[in-house]
């Protein structure tokens, strides 16, 4: 199925810097919930990934990533997460994060 390029517009991607990075006890398979800076114009956001079989807590904190950000929010448990992480998912559930080269502002919008 193709988009339009004016579709593909609507999805707004950032770049955003991990800042705290805590297990998400009430999910179903094993999570992490995550507090991600977004520069000055669009904030802090949080959100929950099903990332811990690539990464450790301490090795995502002050990580850049990439996430949706104009998504509407969810509920996970008594959690609301407002933002989605990109990652490329392998054949075992597992998940990479899509992350900037280098470091780069907060808050860079994906085009």
């Amino acid at each position: 199925m193709e988009l339009t390029w004016n579709e593909f517009e609507r999805v707004e991607m950032r770049v955003g810097t991990i800042l705290e990075v805590t297990d998400l006890l009430e999910a179903r398979k094993p999570a992490y919930q995550m507090v991600i800076d977004f520069g000055s114009e669009i904030g802090i956001r949080k959100t929950a990934a099903q990332i811990t079989k690539r990464y450790m807590k301490e090795d995502l904190l002050n990580r850049q990533l990439v996430a949706v950000i104009n998504f509407p929010k969810k509920q996970i448990g008594k959690f609301i997460s407002d933002c989605l992480v990109l990652g490329a998912v392998g054949e075992e559930g597992e998940v990479v994060l899509l992350a900037p080269d280098f470091k780069i502002e907060n808050g860079l919008r994906i085009a």
